[in-house]
């Protein structure tokens, strides 16, 4: 390939020896999970030329329990139904089941991206170990093996549930101590005495899991949470939810905590600790087993950790007790390692900026997949691809919407809580109310006079 003087010049610190692979025309997405994979449909539609670099050796992200570091797990499935997981147009089986395992998301991703014609354009075992801006609007790029090349922007859609979040507690634990991350099956567990500290969905389906397996099953939890059950009145919890009519936000959690108490009986009749939030105002827990495991004691629950000494845990209520192991399920932190972290708008550990997927420093840089919603997450992914689409193109052919465009993500900053009063805590610092936040999208598109988007 023909390079200019000014591309065969170093880059970033490069060896003067590297070639430099042009690339000027195309956008770059790394990964090749469920953001990255809406994306390129999003790109192929719009007639945006692009490459799709995976790391790994297959599509699918943290879906295919193969790759190494995913937080996946035998049992895991998802905690929203397939009939509002599925990308925009493109819906799951029929013969799924309401909650499909991590085998059938996968299976389904790679249907995606056969159906698309995305498969064939990924680039596999291609991994980006730096990303830069030049001073002429182009990127630069070093990938794994040493090659570099430039791109006209790029899409991080590295995934958000990767770097594990690990709290300091004081002292030292003398047992097995390791974060969720690494937990596969409860047979490594059995017979031993297991402690999970965090109560999200994580968390409590680990420690359901465990009971199958472990002498004893101990779930620290930093507070009580609303529990919902996977399936109300027959149908999957969010279908319930959504067949309902519109009313107030405060009716709304009114009448649905009065359900789940009619539902459950009242969690703290059962051994859960009552929430000290109203329900909406943090994720909840879907799960349909742990309020009866805690109210056969199969499973303990114990309030947060306070510190380690040796092989026992004192907890907040003053309470000590042995353990053989401890698993973290404490969550993740938002990172794109690739990337100095100044590039980008945070909020504590997690991707702030507009819609969490432009960035008011660049205009030709992204970040899809780390949006954080009370909801399936694949439609919205879809959704914010498709915005990003529009708006490259626009870069292209309406300068003036563009434009437009930049002044909306450089000044404005809506409110997707949609009224909720959210507990304060990382996790909730950039959360979306799915309604407000899909009510948002759409006015956005028809105010920018977008098309629909698909299906």
């Amino acid at each position: 390939m023909s390079l200019s003087p000014a591309q065969d010049a170093p880059v970033d610190g490069l060896e003067p020896t590297t070639a430099v692979e042009n690339r000027a025309e195309r956008y770059l997405i790394v990964g090749a999970g469920p953001a990255g994979l809406a994306q390129a449909r999003a790109f192929k539609r719009a007639g945006i030329a692009f490459d799709l670099i995976e790391r790994h050796r297959g599509l699918g992200g943290i879906w295919d329990i193969a790759n190494p570091g995913t937080p996946m797990y035998r049992s895991a499935r998802f905690i929203s139904s397939k009939r509002r997981s599925a990308f925009l147009g493109f819906p799951m089986p029929a013969d799924y089941p309401d909650y499909p395992d991590h085998r059938q998301v996968l299976a389904y991703l790679q249907r995606f991206a056969e159906a698309e014609g995305i498969a064939d354009d990924i680039a596999f075992g291609t991994d980006a170990e730096r990303i830069e801006p030049r001073d002429d609007g182009l990127w630069s790029v070093r990938l794994n093996g040493g090659s570099q090349r430039l791109y006209r922007g790029v899409v991080c859609a590295n995934g958000m549930t990767w770097d594990p979040q690990e709290p300091e507690i004081p002292g030292r634990f003398d047992g097995e101590l390791r974060h969720a991350v690494s937990y596969n099956d409860p047979e490594a567990f059995r017979g031993r005495r297991i402690l999970v500290i965090g109560g999200g969905n994580t968390g409590c389906d680990i420690a359901c899991d465990l009971t199958r397996a472990a002498a004893d099953t101990t779930l620290s939890l930093r507070r009580g949470y609303h529990v919902v059950p996977r399936h109300i009145l027959g149908l999957p919890a969010d279908v319930f939810g959504a067949s309902l009519p519109g009313l107030p936000l405060r009716l709304q959690q009114h009448s649905s905590q009065g359900l789940l108490r009619l539902l459950a009986g009242g969690t703290r009749r059962r051994g859960w600790p009552a929430p000290d939030h109203r329900i909406y105002e943090s994720h909840p827990i879907i799960n349909s087993e742990i309020l009866g495991l805690v109210e056969s004691g199969k499973i303990r629950v114990k309030p947060d950790v306070e510190a380690f000494e040796g092989r026992e845990v004192r907890f907040a209520d003053g309470s000590r007790a042995a353990f053989d192991a401890v698993l973290l399920a404490t969550g993740y932190k938002m990172s794109i390692p690739f990337m100095d972290p100044a590039h980008f708008a945070w909020s504590q550990y997690r991707i702030a900026g507009f819609l969490t997927a432009f960035n008011a420093r660049h205009r030709s840089l992204f970040t899809l997949g780390f949006l954080a919603i009370n909801a399936g997450v694949f439609g919205d992914f879809d959704r914010l691809a498709h915005l990003i689409a529009r708006h490259v193109r626009d870069q292209g052919e309406n300068p003036a919407r563009a434009e437009a465009f930049r002044r909306i993500v450089e000044t404005e900053t809506p409110d997707l809580t949609g009224g909720l009063s959210l507990v304060p805590s990382p996790r909730h610092a950039v959360y979306a109310h799915h309604p407000t936040f899909r009510a948002y999208v759409e006015k956005l598109r028809r105010r920018m006079g977008w098309p629909p988007f698909p299906g």
